[in-house]
């Protein structure tokens, strides 16, 4: 691993490279926020990927593509006088010291944050802590981008309802909400209402998003892997119906489940 003076000088020449490219280079002199926002979102989907299976080199480097869009922001940003990559990493680092009172106690509060033990206490002191900022969100929920992914952003909310206390007593509670929630979408379905069905089946998901985080599973990591599974386990009848000739249109749904069920017992499948 590199020295502290090491890691400096490697930040400092990655910012004189961006200050060349963005005199130099027409593409990269030609970008704005706007422009840029589409490749942003774009490679923070390749690093999820990258930690999804968990290959480091990868993270390495697709992390240095996100690192190159902070500070290609932050460059933009000093062109026109709003703010500069000092600016960023300062903001950041008052934050941190300031919703972290158990680590860096304010001097009027010596004894701040002692009782902090676990993650889920640090993690409410933040949240109650970011309520309270001059410039923060003082809503609870409207620190959520709306632009989330729906499944994320459910997330999200129940997580700052709950740092509010807004959660069940018991974490098994849920399950009684969860059954109710699949009844209701079941007699929505039975009625042949599309619209109701609809808005009833939003609260399932939800309802399930809720147990997920009670019982300790993000449920957008949960379902991206069960994406995956089905994707291998849906190649491996596809190659198989190939080998024996056929087209997958022509088997039997008796004959695909009984190689879906092979694709499942095949160990390198996993």
């Amino acid at each position: 691993m590199h020295t502290k003076d090491e890691k400096s000088a490697a930040f400092s020449r990655l910012l004189d490279i961006i200050d060349e490219l963005r005199e130099k280079c027409p593409w990269d002199r030609k970008q704005t926020n706007e422009s840029l926002r589409p490749n942003t979102i774009e490679e923070t989907y390749e690093l999820s990927d990258a930690i999804l299976n968990n290959l480091p080199r990868e993270i390495c480097k697709e992390l240095g593509d996100v690192l190159l869009h902070v500070l290609f922001y932050a460059k933009m940003g000093s062109e026109r006088g709003d703010f500069d990559i000092a600016d960023v990493c300062n903001r950041l680092s008052d934050k941190l010291i300031y919703r972290h009172p158990h680590i860096y106690p304010p001097a009027d509060k010596p004894a701040a944050g002692a009782e902090m033990t676990t993650a889920d206490q640090v993690l409410q002191q933040w949240e109650q802590l970011k309520a309270k900022e001059k410039d923060g969100n003082r809503s609870v929920l409207s620190g959520v981008p709306a632009s989330l992914p729906a499944l994320i952003k459910a997330f999200r909310i129940q997580e700052k309802a709950a740092n509010v206390g807004f959660d069940w007593e018991e974490k098994a509670q849920v399950w009684a909400k969860v059954k109710e929630e699949i009844a209701e979408f079941e007699a929505e379905m039975a009625r042949g209402t599309h619209e109701k069905a609809e808005a009833e089946f939003g609260d399932v998901l939800f309802s399930l998003v809720n147990a997920a985080r009670l019982y300790g599973i993000n449920p957008d990591t949960a379902l991206e892997r069960t994406n995956r599974k089905f994707i291998r386990r849906f190649g491996y009848l596809e190659q198989k119906t190939l080998k024996q000739g056929c087209n997958l249109k022509d088997l039997s749904l008796a004959e695909m489940d009984a190689i879906w069920e092979e694709a499942k017992q095949n160990a390198a499948e996993e």
